[in-house]
């Protein structure tokens, strides 16, 4: 392999000083540095510089994929969402999933969401429906709170649910 060298580096010797005395006397002394330990260190800092965008990317990928997924329908056939309770960040994705006894939808109910947010921009009109297996309702709220939610074709049957916004 060859090697580089790189210009020559004063370093200052400090000899013959004596205690008291005035003067001082400095010999210079040549050192030749070879590159080969710099190719040592570039290809760490290759290394490392991977690492980062290694972890950057997944953060951005962890991040995408904030979410919970809500099924409607219990895998029993129960007319529920599952879980019907639960909490998620200001800004999460929440996935309503079609799982069993459908058709479903999810209407939130004005009067039990923070006060300011416009249930009509979060809701399914009540006249549209998820009819097949795995058919999926996005949702992301953004403000803090409670919100209460329903399944207007089985409201009567006891299939509503609550989330909390932190």
């Amino acid at each position: 392999m060859a090697s580089a060298t790189s210009p020559a580096v004063l370093i200052p010797s400090f000899t013959g000083l004596k205690a008291g005395a005035n003067t001082r006397i400095c010999a210079a002394s040549k050192v030749r540095t070879s590159m080969a330990p710099m190719v040592g260190v570039k290809a760490s800092l290759k290394e490392v510089g991977v690492a980062v965008v290694a972890t950057a990317t997944s953060a951005i990928l962890a991040s995408n994929a904030m979410a919970i997924e809500i099924l409607l329908g219990g895998d029993d056939g129960s007319l529920a969402f599952v879980p019907n309770s639960f909490t998620v960040s200001a800004g999460e994705k929440i996935i309503f999933k079609n799982n069993a006894g459908f058709p479903h939808n999810i209407v939130f109910d004005p009067d039990e969401i923070p006060s300011g947010v416009d249930a009509s921009k979060i809701s399914m009109n009540e006249e549209d429906l998820l009819n097949s297996p795995g058919e999926t309702y996005v949702v992301i709220l953004s403000e803090k709170g409670t919100y209460s939610f329903y399944c207007a074709p089985h409201q009567g049957a006891g299939m509503i649910g609550k989330v909390t916004v932190n």
